[in-house]
């Protein structure tokens, strides 16, 4: 019961955070209830994949999660009578991982400022760590996010017709 609590609560946040980047991208208020159906599905699939059930890693069930956000606004342009873009973009903005990218910069800032070769070496190590997941999660998120509409590409150009 805990465990579908937390997955719930993990959507509905995720939803919010999407409402509120749909508001900021002035897309129309019709289309901020799809845009936060997407962003919860999406956010409720990475956070499944990534809990001790599945113990997914991070990278591919974002991956994953993108792709089920890709596919929900394909599905849902018709709908809402706009490019699935719309829906897609505010949708997979709350899984942008913005702790892995200020551990870089944290990381890079202790880096530089330590002249210790062993200090250097684990800053060093906590920037490429984190660098590089950033840096693949969002990959991940771009890729998943895409195929969808390439797969479906009747339905995702038909609602700009």
């Amino acid at each position: 019961m805990l465990f579908l609590q937390n997955i719930l609560e993990d959507g509905l946040f995720a939803a919010m955070a999407a409402i509120g980047f749909s508001s900021i991208s002035n897309t129309p208020r019709r289309t901020y209830i799809f845009c936060a159906l997407a962003a919860a599905a999406g956010h409720a699939v990475r956070f499944v994949l990534m809990s001790e059930y599945v113990g997914m890693n991070i990278i591919l069930a974002s991956t994953l999660a993108a792709f089920v956000v890709g596919l929900l606004s394909v599905l849902l342009a018709p709908v809402m009578k706009c490019p699935a873009e719309v829906c897609l973009f505010p949708a997979l903005l709350p899984m942008i991982p913005g702790m892995y990218a200020y551990h870089t910069i944290e990381a890079l800032i202790l880096c530089l400022g330590n002249t210790g070769e062993q200090l250097f070496s684990h800053y060093m190590y906590l920037l490429a760590y984190n660098g590089l997941t950033c840096a693949f999660i969002v990959l991940g998120l771009a890729i998943g996010a895409t195929i969808p509409i390439f797969m479906l590409k009747k339905i995702s150009f038909q609602a700009t017709r």
